[in-house]
């Protein structure tokens, strides 16, 4: 398969793997015990701790940790938040505009947040702001420092969901200035369900689970050792690696959209925006996003539509709704989310299958 679809989920690295395994199998004890079992878990989550901190550039007691980026985010929200709103954007993750109680700032055709919208929405009464630092569709990255000293200007706490942040650029979690952020570990080569909740603790006042007081009294349960492990392990790489990452992503991105533009009808979203690395999504005139996306799949290549099918018609992404832009053309967005493993030769085959699509499409 050549799968193109990394901001949905990373393939666990076989050197986060087999840092695991052992954790699955010999050392299995309960890390709140007090035996050398125990221990062995319990140093294996500290060990963690730290690796997570280390990729983020915060301190190892910042780090709490969850089931991934939805409970982190989620944690966040309701921690947090008493009686009044909360402040955000039009182009966030489920787990935030599902949150009840939203009011909404405006973006831009570019993807970014509308400055205007914003003061004046910060002048509401609101609990806690939550803006995305990387959206997950389009790529761009939002320009969290300055959002957060508007916001903090004004006396309110500031979060910020990273998880499409992390491991793919430079993430510093005390420049950025938030009170709380969210990451997590299947999104840099880690296993599915393990996160992080990383920043000022004392905001936390209403855990989402209560029990036996883990993770400093904010997320008690059992800790899931193998994956925290691996969690650690992943961002352990990501940080050592993030250059090379960064620049084989880069380039690959590069030769592709010169390839994609080449093709009649086709246009890329957010061009002149600072995007990550790995992402570009597009839309071609003419063809369905969900039809491209199958066609695509049946030739081996894994990639995203960006919207979602209700009422047998294609929905409009919410992102790309909220960028204004045009609903025919927002049907028919692709996105293409490369990897550290991706080679130009895939992009080669996914370009040539793609032009015999849209042609057969037309």
């Amino acid at each position: 398969m050549i799968y193109f679809d990394h901001n949905a989920t990373t393939p666990i690295d076989e050197r986060v793997l087999q840092t695991m395994l052992p954790f699955l199998t010999h050392y299995y004890g309960n890390p709140s015990s007090l035996y050398k079992l125990a221990r062995l878990s319990r140093s294996a989550i500290d060990t963690a701790r730290e690796q997570v901190a280390q990729l983020v550039h915060a301190r190892p007691e910042q780090v709490i940790f969850t089931s991934g980026g939805t409970e982190a985010n989620n944690l966040a929200l309701k921690g947090t938040q008493h009686n009044t709103k909360l402040l955000t954007s039009a182009f966030e993750h489920p787990s935030i505009l599902e949150s009840e109680r939203t009011e909404r700032v405006s973006i831009n055709s570019q993807g970014y947040i509308d400055q205007l919208d914003l003061q004046v929405k910060l002048n509401q009464a609101f609990d806690l702001a939550s803006f995305m630092l990387v959206n997950n569709e389009t790529g761009v990255i939002q320009d969290i420092a300055s959002l957060s000293s508007l916001v903090k200007g004004k006396g309110h706490l500031m979060h910020t969901d990273a998880v499409q942040a992390a491991g793919k650029i430079p993430v510093d979690f005390q420049a950025l200035g938030v009170d709380l952020m969210s990451i997590s570990s299947h999104k840099i080569y880690g296993p599915k369900g393990c996160g992080a909740l990383i920043g000022a603790l004392e905001h936390i006042t209403k855990p989402l689970l209560t029990g036996g007081g883990q993770e400093s009294g904010l997320r008690s349960g059992t800790e899931n050792v193998a994956a925290i492990v691996g969690f650690g392990k992943a961002a352990e790489l990501a940080y050592l690696e993030l250059e090379k990452r960064q620049a084989h992503c880069l380039q690959l991105r590069l030769y592709l959209e010169q390839q994609l533009l080449e093709l009649p009808g086709l246009c890329i979203f957010a061009p002149a925006s600072q995007r990550i690395a790995n992402t570009v999504q597009f839309g071609i005139e003419h063809c369905i996003g969900e039809m491209v996306l199958m066609q695509l799949d049946k030739k081996n290549i894994a990639v995203s539509s960006g919207s979602a099918c209700a009422s047998n018609e294609p929905a409009v992404s919410h992102v790309l709704s909220a960028m204004d832009i045009e609903k025919s053309i927002a049907q028919s967005a692709i996105r293409v989310s490369l990897g550290k493993d991706n080679t130009q030769q895939e992009i080669d085959t996914f370009v040539q299958i793609l032009k015999h699509i849209i042609k057969q499409a037309r």
